[in-house]
């Protein structure tokens, strides 16, 4: 080899090189189609970008993300125990989660007395941790019994790292019920803490999240919420510098890696741009993460920590100074000690064996995130502005217009979990009809109604999840789940792509597929599928055996009492099918969700 550098040995790396592969690559293929995805609100992700350069970005302070792990058991002995093992086990922060808050989601303490409070937190030594109040409407009055508490115990104010949660326009998105003199009351807590280290108020993104807002609008809700407090503080006859080191803000992190790193940064940007508007010098905003709710899933919950795990990783390289992960239990029930011991490991293993935290900022300079950093940033100081014109917050809310925004992404994305365009492993993909029961603890949550005017709060997965609980209820009762045929055509390499998918695709309904090696007779099919006591059926074959064997086979299975045949793909010509008898047809990006509620319908009858 000739003794030259590499790089004159070889061409230069250049886009025009890059894209003519591309371009052979896919052989005539849509490059748009094929290679350029679009978030949630528009926004283009492209397959490659050029290095970012001289971009300055507002990082938290040096040092690791604090793990925070929710207090959240009824019986306060047990939370307190549960605080204790926690903090023994590498968390450093809890979250006190009270009973009337949206996040308790049936569970969380009574801490409507400083007795009640102190129980709570029985042996946890607050100067070594960082607390936050989640309290909702009860935000106020708890915030007054923890600075009893702290005068109880004789701690010293300036040793606190305290998030209080205040949060009256989070509490109204959620619940429709706005406090009246909420401004007042912010003030005067901020006066009463005086001398203390922390933050009072908190822009909580959870409330939007939850209802499917897109990354854009959380982040434009939050910023207008936290403006909101400024406003109010100020107006109570605080300065903007203390006003601004009141308030911290949270915003939710989940299984998208890309948009949750971007989506963190582009809130000390948005922030910055506040402080500079205010003629303030910028400083650190406290920014809080917890991972989605909306992204969780009852059925196959163990993936659940892939998820949680990938979301904290994320909101940590993006920024957050404190990270909450959901337990993987969390949807169905009271965490028990292992789950809890399962998220608090995960983030231990990020922060101190994966390292993630000692860069402050690896996102910078890399041109995918600083692209979409920048423009989450643009587009949500758009949509902020839009809020500001309408009033500010509380009157979007009122009228509906933030609302109806919102309304308008979650239902693009209920589409795009239905036709699995947004898949959820355990739900909508790969489901696993017999797993076994996951544990948690034996404490029955107290019913909870969320208010007709507060903001809904889903899981996406909660369509797929009723019709697995309607198949696990026929099963009880009699001893089968709904069946479906699978009407194989030809042998088992010609049919087996198609059959798996099927099965699959009806599983996720909690239909169970009936498998078989193939037919390549029509009559053996017919007394085959009367075999099976099944009430629907599936053609599963290629789409050159289609062209022959379909419409006999469709004709024998309705001849049989097949009640409802569908079809494994999407036939160009289908006129000849559906008058043979195939009601539907099963194909990647049809509504399984719509197929197969009528699908559960039909295998009732």
């Amino acid at each position: 080899m000739e003794d030259r550098p590499l790089a004159e040995l070889f061409e230069p790396a250049t886009r025009e090189r890059w894209r003519s592969a591309v371009e052979a690559a896919l052989k005539g293929g849509d490059f748009e189609k094929r290679l350029v995805s679009k978030t949630a609100d528009g926004l283009r992700i492209e397959p490659l970008y050029e290095p970012a350069a001289g971009v300055t970005q507002p990082v938290r302070a040096p040092g690791p993300w604090r793990l925070a792990q929710r207090i959240d058991h009824p019986d306060a002995e047990k939370a307190a125990a549960q605080a204790l093992t926690d903090l023994e086990g590498g968390a450093d922060a809890l979250v006190l989660v009270h009973r009337d808050a949206p996040a308790a989601r049936g569970f969380g303490l009574d801490l409507s007395s400083l007795d009640a409070l102190d129980a709570a937190l029985k042996g946890v030594m607050l100067p070594l941790i960082a607390l936050r109040l989640d309290a909702g409407a009860a935000g106020f009055e708890t915030a007054a019994l923890l600075k009893q508490l702290v005068e109880r115990r004789g701690d010293d104010p300036a040793a606190l790292d305290l998030d209080l949660g205040l949060d009256p326009l989070g509490a109204r998105a959620a619940t429709g019920r706005l406090e009246q003199g909420w401004e007042a009351r912010l003030s005067e807590t901020v006066t009463s803490f005086a001398g203390y280290r922390g933050r009072v108020a908190l822009a909580d993104a959870r409330p939007y999240h939850e209802a499917g807002a897109s990354e854009v609008q959380e982040l434009a809700a939050v910023l207008a919420t936290a403006v909101a407090y400024l406003r109010a503080l100020e107006a109570g006859g605080h300065d903007l510098e203390r006003a601004r080191d009141a308030i911290a803000v949270l915003l939710v992190a989940d299984a998208d890696e890309f948009l949750t790193i971007a989506k963190f940064r582009a809130i000390r940007r948005l922030w910055a741009r506040v402080e500079q508007a205010c003629g303030l010098a910028p400083k650190p905003l406290r920014v809080l993460a917890e991972t989605a709710w909306r992204m969780m899933t009852r059925r196959d919950p163990f993936v659940n920590i892939l998820r949680t795990t990938m979301a904290s990783a994320s909101a940590g390289l993006g920024g957050a100074d404190s990270v909450t992960a959901l337990p993987y239990t969390q949807a169905l029930g009271l965490p028990d000690a292992f789950a809890r011991r399962m998220v608090r490991n995960s983030q231990i293993v990020l922060i101190e064996e994966s390292n993630l935290a000692k860069v402050s900022d690896p996102a910078a300079g890399a041109g995918g995130f600083e692209a979409l950093t920048a423009e989450l940033s643009e587009k949500a100081w758009g949509l902020f502005q839009e809020i500001e014109r309408e009033g500010g917050l509380a009157t979007s809310l009122d009228s509906g217009a933030l609302a109806g925004r919102i309304a308008a992404v979650a239902q693009m994305r209920a589409k795009a979990v239905a036709t699995r365009k947004e898949p959820l492993t355990g739900a909508s993909e790969f489901p696993f009809l017999a797993e076994k029961p996951v544990a948690v603890l034996d404490v029955a949550p107290a019913e909870t109604v969320r208010s007709q005017g507060g903001l809904p709060s889903q899981r996406l997965a909660e369509p797929y999840e009723a019709l697995r609980d309607a198949s696990d209820a026929t099963l009880a009762r009699i001893g089968k789940r709904p069946a479906v045929f699978l009407a194989n055509l030809g042998p088992v390499a010609v049919h087996n792509a198609r059959s798996t998918f099927a099965a699959n695709a009806f599983a996720a309904g909690g239909i169970e597929a009936i498998g078989n090696d193939g037919f390549s007779d029509a009559g053996a099919l017919a007394e085959a599928f009367k075999a099976s006591g099944a009430r629907l059926a599936c053609l599963c074959s290629s789409d050159t055996v289609y062209q022959t064997e379909a419409v006999p086979a469709a004709e024998a299975l309705k001849a049989a009492g097949a009640g409802t045949i569908y079809l494994a793909g999407k036939p160009a010509e289908a006129d000849a099918l559906r008058q043979a008898g195939v009601h539907g047809f099963l194909f990647a990006g049809c509504d399984l969700l719509a197929l197969l509620r009528e699908a559960a319908e039909w295998a009732e009858r």
